[in-house]
């Protein structure tokens, strides 16, 4: 997993082995046995077509809690008194589901998800096998970010003219990847609209300007982008985000409005506070 390198490989769920032969078989289990000696994890040997599929069905179906919990963070918005975030715990803590991977937001990107996603729903298209659920879950995924600018035109109306501060770039944090990132839909979205832009990422920025050139304005810091904003859009959850008061907002922006794309920050204290909208929370 990008950002947890390290402590994926010395700390994995489990083994797949996919082997031709019982030796090679043997030969890597091994291998695994004497590297993780006492804390080896639970070993699956199987067939390479049984090993490589479940790697495209891991992902799969990561990225189809997402966009479930997406759906109906999109319900809670037209819910008044609701709240994703409460009917995302509150499944979560059945054990058949889990709570990993039910953070509703602006979606998902990077290299894994939407690569693994399109390759094994064009694979089912070779085999002739519908696969309607992948299907839903890119197209709920593709969406996704688009909701982040209907939110900010719902606080501060025709985008046209607004400076617009983007609080993350890469697709997720601790990483400097912009691979299949979401803020690259909503920034150039945003540009469709009118919108000046001022953007800000902890590592990003290099690859940010590689993408967007001249269209934005790149700001050195956290707080050089805020200020003068008319709204700002979270869409990164870096740790530096998450710090940030509703008083922080309103000493540097020119209006302050928030949309929360990643639910970092307490709803109902924020939108007490100032002009403020989150993926799933309901101001009715």
């Amino acid at each position: 997993m990008e950002g947890k390198a390290i402590e994926g490989t010395f700390k994995p769920d489990r083994i797949i082995i996919g082997e031709i032969d019982k030796s090679s078989g043997d030969f890597l289990e091994g291998f695994y046995k004497e590297f993780y000696s006492k804390d080896v994890p639970p070993i699956i040997r199987t067939s390479l077509v049984n090993a490589e599929l479940i790697k495209y069905a891991n992902n799969a179906f990561l990225a189809m809690k997402v966009s479930f919990i997406n759906m109906i963070a999109n319900l809670c918005q037209k819910l008044p008194n609701s709240d994703v975030e409460v009917i995302a715990k509150g499944i979560g803590l059945d054990k058949r589901i889990g709570e990993l991977f039910l953070r509703s937001g602006a979606g998902f990107g990077g290299s894994c998800f939407p690569k693994d996603l399109k390759a094994l729903l064009n694979f089912g298209i070779e085999k002739e096998v519908n696969l309607p659920l992948i299907e839903a879950t890119l197209k709920i995924n593709d969406d996704q970010p688009y909701k982040l600018i209907e939110l900010a035109k719902e606080l501060i109306g025709d985008l046209k003219g607004k400076r617009i501060s983007i609080l993350g770039l890469s697709f997720k944090p601790n990483t400097d990847d912009m691979r299949n990132a979401i803020s690259i839909k909503i920034v150039n979205r945003l540009l469709e609209e009118g919108s000046k832009i001022i953007v800000y990422d902890p590592k990003a920025m290099k690859n940010a300007k590689r993408i967007f050139g001249n269209r934005v304005e790149y700001a050195d810091n956290l707080e050089d982008c805020l200020k003068g904003s008319d709204c700002a859009l979270i869409v990164t959850e870096w740790d530096e985000f998450k710090k940030l008061k509703p008083q922080d907002f309103i000493n540097l922006m020119k209006i302050p409005a928030i949309v929360d794309g990643r639910r970092i920050y307490d709803a109902k204290d924020f939108s007490s506070k100032l002009k403020f909208s989150a993926i799933g929370f309901s101001n009715m």
